[in-house]
């Protein structure tokens, strides 16, 4: 069995949480009720915003969950799955997480997703990873690309590359890309560079932040 230093703390935040709204919390599921206990996280603890201590959030932080704002039913479902690795064999847990991830309604599957760096380190959880950046549903790709640490640490080189300048092509900050300034590379250099010719080149406004990864635009580029 493994043992989590991330669970006690989610089991302290949820628990006192559910106790002051009424409702009950417990981790005491068997491995075969993992996937309900998944499932149902919304009706049974709501989906309320969990108001942390500044201590709780600097331990979730420090654990890997970077995420600010959390409710009640995503910590939930990512404390399950931190039980289930606990007590589960890798194939089981891979098997319970990606049914969780491929059959998950969005808020589901955001969860997975957020729970990628408080997981074991396997190929799996990268290719959970790197699907969900393929996906055309925005919060799904937001889960894995903004304020996750997971990416800059295990993605490979061209998934990573590929997983910023989506970022750029749907508007999204590159200050919420965790890790982003340790894992510029010349190619990724060289992507963000040639994204902006096209932009400016077909008279389109290129992103303000792209600087952070090609440098200061020339005055006659703008």
């Amino acid at each position: 069995m493994r043992q989590s230093t991330i669970l006690p703390v989610l089991d302290s935040v949820i628990g006192r949480f559910t106790a002051a709204a009424g409702r009950r919390w417990s981790l005491k599921a068997a491995p075969d009720t993992f996937a309900e206990a998944f499932a149902v996280a919304t009706r049974r603890h709501g989906r309320a915003t969990i108001e942390m201590t500044a201590e709780e959030s600097k331990e979730l932080e420090s654990s890997g969950l970077c995420r600010g704002r959390w409710e009640v039913d995503e910590l939930a479902r990512i404390a399950v799955l931190v039980w289930a690795a606990d007590v589960l064999d890798d194939a089981r847990l891979a098997a319970l997480t990606d049914a969780c991830y491929r059959h998950g309604d969005t808020r589901e599957r955001q969860a997975v997703l957020r729970a990628l760096p408080v997981l074991p380190e396997a190929d799996w959880t990268v290719e959970i990873g790197v699907d969900a950046c393929r996906s055309s549903v925005q919060p799904i790709f937001e889960a894995v690309a903004c304020e996750n640490p997971f990416p800059a640490s295990r993605f490979p080189d061209p998934n990573f590359n590929q997983m910023v300048l989506k970022a750029l092509f749907t508007d999204v900050r590159l200050a919420r890309v965790v890790g982003l300034d340790a894992r510029v590379t010349p190619e990724l250099r060289r992507m963000a560079s040639a994204y902006a010719s096209e932009r400016r080149a077909a008279g389109r406004s290129v992103p303000e932040d792209i600087d952070r990864l090609t440098g200061p635009a020339q005055e006659d580029d703008r």
